[in-house]
């Protein structure tokens, strides 16, 4: 309990009321007897009055509060918490509320000054946006209670212990079911290119038409019908894809307010919902962080979700990333050919062990190498130079992407396929070249 503005300011006006009494009598001004009984009379009043507003503050009851909280968040994005106070006070009464928030989420609206009126609850909502993901917990809530004089402010705290996760930015996921495919994925920019070639999978017999290939017809349904039949194949469905997810230090880079780390996980979630669209199997394996986490490859929608619940919690950490080990880890759990797309930051020192690792897994599977890019290289490279500090600067950017370049050569010039990508760029990056392997039958 503290005192109100208002408790404060009349003590304050008595005190200057004091001070011009005490200085008047300095200077010889004689003042009537009365004035000063009338001083101290006031001081009596209001310090009885607080006494009696005191106690009865500590009477009022505690209103009652239930939070709504979603029971999961999105990272990085608006979500809308709402409150519901109860109470059963007999008069408008106002009070300041305010929700204790984990350390990282920020927030706006908070405080908020409400309104309670005689039976009737007051609801009323304030927003959240994560800044890291994991699980987190809402302890308790902080009411501002004043009293019936608003001579006193009373905090009180409503424990209210509530938890909810925050997962990657998987809405534009969730929103994308509501449309097709293709729509969906031109929307983001990614372009289909021409299928080149014939699918590996039987579909269907058909008639012969202008532009099939002599190799489409079957001879034996051609004998039967008497007509030129052609068979037509799609593409393969039942293929897998495993995601080998660098937890190391180099993923702790920032571009804006995501992580490297965080850019991995919602390009891979972004192609992860693509390929269970096709009927593609999905999974993971993460390496270099505290404990390494397995899935394996599933089909179905479903598998989305599974991938959430491992993954909302991930963060990177202080550990060099472990290429050799990571491969030995992988061929042991994962027996059956796959898309393997490893994604990490690569260094230049990265070349021997990341080549015998990537050889190692191509002998049984398809590799993909995914690196990410800071965009504060592109920015820098692009920037005049202007002083001998930003010549500086420049040159050292120009040879450390000079450095990855040859990197990503030496890998190319083994058949490992690498891609260099900016973190805002690597989701629909990776889309399109799985797309475009999937059309030709490179899978």
């Amino acid at each position: 309990m503290k005192p109100s503005r208002a408790l404060l300011t009349l003590l304050a006006g008595l005190l200057g009321l004091a001070i011009l009494l005490g200085a008047l009598s300095a200077l010889g001004v004689r003042l009537p007897p009365a004035l000063q009984a009338f001083w101290w009379g006031l001081l009596l009043a209001l310090l009885g009055a607080a006494l009696v507003d005191a106690g009865r503050l500590r009477q009022v009851p505690t209103p009652r509060i239930e939070r709504q909280l979603p029971g999961n968040l999105p990272l990085g994005r608006w979500s809308e918490v709402r409150l519901t106070v109860h109470h059963d006070y007999p008069r408008p009464l106002q009070l300041q509320v305010f929700d204790h928030l984990p350390s990282d989420m920020a927030f706006e609206h908070l405080p908020q000054r409400v309104e309670l009126h005689p039976g009737e609850q007051t609801q009323f909502a304030y927003r959240v946006r994560p800044l890291l993901r994991g699980h987190f917990v809402f302890p308790q809530c902080e009411i501002t209670l004043p009293s019936p004089l608003r001579l006193w402010r009373a905090r009180r705290y409503l424990d209210l212990p509530q938890a909810t996760r925050v997962y990657p930015d998987f809405a534009r996921l969730y929103g994308a079911q509501l449309m097709a495919v293709d729509d969906w994925l031109s929307q983001l920019g990614v372009r289909q290119r021409p299928r080149r070639g014939l699918g590996l999978e039987f579909h269907q017999l058909r008639e012969f038409r202008d532009g099939d290939t002599l190799r489409q017809i079957d001879w034996k349904a051609t004998a039967r019908k008497r007509m030129p039949i052609a068979r037509e194949y799609q593409d393969e469905r039942d293929q897998q894809i495993v995601f080998l997810l660098d937890c190391g230090r180099r993923m702790r880079s920032q571009d804006g307010e995501l992580s490297h780390f965080d850019h991995a996980l919602n390009a891979s979630l972004l192609l992860s919902y693509v390929a269970l669209r096709q009927g593609d199997a999905v999974g993971l394996l993460t390496f270099a962080g505290e404990h390494s986490r397995f899935l394996p490859p599933v089909k179905g929608p479903a598998q989305l979700n599974v991938l959430l619940n491992a993954v909302y919690d991930l963060h990177s950490t202080q550990q060099p990333a472990d290429f050799a080990a990571a491969a030995d880890a992988l061929l042991s759990r994962q027996r059956r050919r796959a898309l393997v797309v490893l994604v990490s930051n690569l260094r230049d020192e990265d070349d021997e062990e990341l080549l015998a690792a990537v050889k190692r897994l191509g002998r049984q599977h398809r590799v993909l190498v995914a690196s990410l890019r800071e965009e504060v290289l592109d920015n820098v490279r692009q920037a005049p130079v202007q002083d001998f500090e930003s010549a500086l600067t420049y040159c050292g950017t120009v040879d450390y992407l000079n450095a990855r370049a040859n990197l990503h050569e030496r890998l190319s010039a083994h058949n490992v396929p690498v891609l260099d990508a900016r973190p805002s760029e690597l989701g629909p990056e990776l889309v399109s070249r799985y797309l475009a392997w999937k059309k030709a039958g490179a899978l």
